[in-house]
């Protein structure tokens, strides 16, 4: 098994095959927009429950204004502690770096054959995702949710909507550089952010 940990209660072995949604991103912070989307996604598709997957500073590039990783990781396990169907994982903390997604897909996989995997991208990402290592193999293999994003148009040809779909998610424009540059100004953020998530924040000073 993978050496990784799920920041949570541990996840039952005898059940068979629940529908598990990836959504993965640096979450630098994470906010309300991250998770009215995997609310809607637990609530409206037959993904029941959504892992958030906290991605691990890539060594070839600049940090910029990239938190460390185990604060990053700490502010999601925070945001997700009341919602009994958002989970954290690291397990990308434990793989070679930089990560990629289908080998993060398949680590899962091994480690947990309880559950059905699904990929969570937005259109943005979908526009890109023949330049993603393996792609082929991701339609092959998982089930993809693409949401919208603001002005981008997303097409799906005929013959991948087996095992991709295009989700009525509603569109939520709120970005972390967003709410980074609003802390580091000074202003007012509480109501972009899980209320643990900005104490957090405000406690430790960051993104100051």
């Amino acid at each position: 098994m993978d050496h990784f940990t799920l920041q949570k209660e541990s996840l039952r072995k005898d059940s068979v095959r629940h529908e598990t949604g990836i959504f993965s991103g640096s979450f630098n912070p994470i906010h309300m927009g991250h998770l009215m989307l995997a609310n809607y996604i637990s609530a409206f598709t037959p993904v029941k429950e959504v892992w958030f997957v906290v991605s691990p500073h890539n060594p070839l590039k600049k940090s910029g204004d990239l938190l460390d990783d185990e604060i990053r990781l700490e502010m999601v396990r925070l945001a997700l502690s009341d919602y009994e169907h958002f989970k954290v994982s690291d397990v990308e903390f434990h793989m070679p770096r930089p990560s990629y997604t289908i080998d993060t897909l398949d680590a899962l996989t091994r480690a947990h054959p309880d559950r059905r995997f699904s990929l969570i991208i937005g259109g943005d990402n979908w526009s890109l995702f023949e330049q993603w290592k393996e792609y082929k193999r991701i339609l092959e293999l998982y089930e993809i949710l693409v949401y919208p994003r603001l002005g981008e148009k997303i097409h799906i040809p005929e013959e991948l909507r087996k095992s991709v779909r295009l989700i009525n998610a509603p569109v939520v424009e709120i970005s972390s550089t967003f709410i980074r540059q609003g802390i580091g100004e000074g202003k007012n953020m509480r109501a972009f952010l899980p209320p643990k998530v900005y104490d957090y924040i405000e406690q430790n000073k960051l993104y100051r």
